[in-house]
């Protein structure tokens, strides 16, 4: 997955996910929710074949901050996915 930075301020980024789909996408999404400072997160995929999802996330904090907390608790969540998968 390839992150292309389109605008970046203290409370807003917007940037490309190339090799993302909807899966991952609303995955990010819903965790970006979750935050309480966050107060748009979006994303669009222009074409369903060729598109590149584009990401929208304005936060009250600092929206790379949250971003980064996102992908820190999707990543700890699909670690215990794994580790409770593998004990069956």
């Amino acid at each position: 997955m390839e992150i292309t930075i389109l605008e970046s301020k203290k409370h807003r980024i917007v940037f490309e996910l190339r090799g993302a789909d909807h899966t991952f996408c609303n995955a990010l999404k819903q965790e970006l929710w979750n935050d309480e400072s966050v107060k748009i997160a979006a994303y669009n995929i222009d074409h369903p074949l060729v598109g590149v999802p584009k990401f929208v996330v304005e936060s009250s904090a600092d929206a790379k901050e949250a971003l980064l907390g996102a992908s820190s608790r999707l990543q700890k969540r699909n670690k215990d996915f794994l580790a409770a998968f593998e004990k069956l």
